[in-house]
């Protein structure tokens, strides 16, 4: 009797071992899932992927930056959820791969290396610049502006922050520069000819994307505001994020 009650305990544990046994790997699985390494996009532009506000009016805390509520890269965030990380590295006065004369580190092709692999494992790189490439000081074109973005564009493809990807890069053309921006302070410097140069960048961004491979978005339809010419509204920021939320989810598996 002594044996048969221990083997009927030996049984019974056996029997609850299994039981538990089957039902943690859904408990985990949960835990799993929570842990997943998000989707890491890495959003690499000027003072519109920053937040600079030209217009304190436009801008809820009237400030100078707008806030996490209004700038597109948070407010992508927010659009795609925690399945997402949006990471935005936004510099005033940046350029593609043109050095400033009378600012430092202003390239990104200097300091796109350190960024890519401080970020990795990156899932999509969206680039916004071209606008401060322009400037009549840097003396380039529309067609040099995209070949600078060439540059960068291949810099980024051979870097290997992409983990068991391909590379996989959105080049989104700003918005045409408008005509408010000669008569504003930052004109002075800004110089001659951006207008039209900033007119041209579609033809020749688009055209570059083709070349490489990228993905390609013409953000003209997002309005820059009447103060300066060159910056995004809030209105436009929204319409931005608006856009890149029903386009990121197509380009990121």
């Amino acid at each position: 009797m002594i044996v048969l009650y221990y083997r009927n305990l030996t049984y019974l544990s056996i029997i609850y071992k299994i039981l538990e046994f089957i039902s943690v790997p859904a408990n985990r699985q949960e835990e799993s899932e929570g842990n997943i390494l998000k989707k890491h996009i890495l959003c690499l532009g000027d003072s519109n992927t920053h937040g600079y506000c030209a217009d304190p009016s436009d801008c809820a805390d009237g400030g100078s930056r707008f806030n996490e509520d209004e700038r597109w890269t948070c407010r992508l965030q927010a659009a795609l959820g925690a399945e997402y990380l949006i990471t935005e590295e936004g510099l005033g006065g940046r350029t593609t791969v043109f050095p400033d004369p009378l600012h430092e580190s202003m390239d990104a092709l200097s300091i796109l290396y350190a960024l890519l692999k401080s970020h990795e494992a990156v899932d999509l790189l969206i680039i916004m610049l071209g606008t401060n490439d322009t400037k009549e000081r840097l003396g380039m074109n529309a067609p040099c502006i995209a070949l600078g973005m060439e540059r960068l564009v291949r810099k980024a493809q051979a870097t290997d922050c992409w983990g068991e990807r391909a590379p996989n890069i959105l080049i989104v053309c700003p918005p045409p520069i408008r005509p408010e921006m000669e008569a504003n302070p930052c004109g002075g410097p800004m110089g001659k000819g951006c207008i039209e140069k900033s007119r041209e960048l579609p033809k020749y961004l688009s055209a570059t994307a083709q070349l490489l491979g990228c993905h390609y978005l013409d953000a003209k339809e997002c309005e820059f505001n009447p103060v300066d010419g060159m910056h995004l509204t809030r209105k436009g920021h929204a319409l931005l994020a608006e856009k890149l939320a029903e386009l990121v989810p197509t380009l990121v598996y």
